[in-house]
């Protein structure tokens, strides 16, 4: 039986907790949780839903009943097709968060596994990341691969 279980409604503070861990441990991050209680009301919404474009994969807390111990959270979007993923779809990983005092015990790799199933089984022809120093090794180990990519962003 695999610890890696889909992330129900409930588990919705958790994964702003986890989400949290993320962002803190991101250069330049905010540590503000102000945002938590306007994100719990869409998130709560988004993981009651099997069957779309958003998918949170979770495994347990052994420690702590009621928390979480890892998370990673992707979506598929549409984009035109192009020579190697000619219908277009794409995976994107936006959050993978283990707890700290959770780490090296494997769950973010079989997180990971979960998600990609699922990128899989929507037909996903790529996915795409971006990637801490510190996780590197296991996307690579998964097969992912650093491409240069002169990507920009716009805050509205």
């Amino acid at each position: 039986m695999s610890l890696v279980r889909r992330a129900l409604p409930e588990d919705a503070e958790e994964v702003l907790r986890l989400r949290q861990v993320m962002i803190d441990a991101l250069p330049g991050g905010d540590a503000s949780t102000a945002w938590h209680a306007q994100a719990l009301p869409s998130l709560r919404q988004r993981l009651g839903e099997s069957d779309g474009d958003f998918a949170a994969f979770v495994v347990d807390h052994p420690d702590r009943p009621g928390a979480l111990a890892a998370l990673v959270v992707g979506t598929v979007d549409y984009r035109i097709g192009k020579a190697g993923n000619p219908h277009g779809l794409a995976g994107y990983v936006f959050s993978v968060a283990t707890d700290p005092g959770a780490r090296r015990r494997g769950y973010a790799r079989a997180c990971m596994d979960e998600l990609l199933a699922w990128f899989r089984e929507r037909g996903a022809g790529q996915v795409m990341l971006t990637a801490s120093p510190e996780a590197e090794p296991l996307y690579a180990d998964l097969g992912f691969v650093i491409k240069p990519d002169p990507t920009m962003i716009l805050k509205l």
